[in-house]
C-alpha cells in the first residue's frame, strides 16, 4: 500500500497554507490511505548549514518521513513571489530523501500575482531528485479564508482534486 505525507511548511500558527494542508490530509484519511501529517512549525528544525544540521533529531525525523512516503503534498505559503524559506530549508535538510516521489502543491498567498511561484521549487524537485510533479496544484489568496477556515467551495474542490490526483498518480506509477 502506498504511503502519503502532507507537510505544512509555514511557521505561522494560523497559516492559510496549513488550513489547505489539513483539508488535503482529511481527504486522504477519508480515502482510507496510509497517510501522515507533518507540521514544520512543530519540529524545531535547524537552518541548513551543510554540516551539523543533518544530524539534528528533527532533521532526521523529517528525512525519515519524506523517505518513507510515496506521495507528498507540500502546503506552502508564498512570500515575495516564492515559496517560504522554511519550505526551501526542508528540501536542503532532506535532499535525496525526495528521490522519485510524487509531489503535489497547495499554496496560499496574499494576491493572484504569485500563482506561478511554486514552479522553481517544483523544477528543483523534478530535476534534482527526479520527482514527478502533479500538473494540478491549488492556489488560494487571503480573501477566501477567515480566522479558522477556508470558505471557498471551488478552492476546497481543487484541494480535493490535488489529493485525488496524488493517489491516482502514485498508484499508477508505483503499481
Amino acid at each position: 500500500m502506498a504511503k502519503y505525507l502532507v507537510i505544512s511548511s509555514s511557521g505561522n500558527p494560523s497559516s492559510n497554507s496549513r488550513k489547505m494542508g489539513r483539508i488535503a490530509f482529511q481527504y486522504l484519511q477519508k480515502a482510507r490511505t496510509d497517510c501522515s501529517w507533518l507540521d514544520l512549525a512543530e519540529m524545531g528544525l535547524p537552518l541548513c548549514d551543510a554540516d551539523a544540521c543533518y544530524a539534528h533529531p528533527s532533521a532526521k525525523r523529517l528525512s525519515t518521513a519524506v523517505k518513507a512516503a510515496d506521495g507528498v503534498i507540500v502546503a506552502a505559503p508564498v512570500y515575495n513571489y516564492d515559496v517560504s524559506a522554511s519550505a526551501k530549508n526542508m528540501i536542503e535538510l532532506t535532499g535525496s530523501a525526495w528521490e522519485d516521489k510524487i509531489v503535489g502543491f497547495l499554496c496560499a498567498s496574499g494576491g493572484m500575482s504569485s500563482y506561478m511561484s511554486v514552479m522553481a521549487y517544483a523544477n528543483s524537485l523534478m530535476l534534482d531528485f527526479r520527482c514527478v510533479i502533479l500538473p494540478r496544484f491549488a492556489y488560494a489568496t487571503g480573501d477566501v479564508f477567515d480566522d479558522v477556515t477556508l470558505n471557498d467551495a471551488k478552492i476546497i474542490q481543487r484541494i480535493e482534486q490535488v489529493s485525488a490526483e496524488l493517489i491516482r498518480f502514485t498508484e499508477v506509477l508505483r503499481g
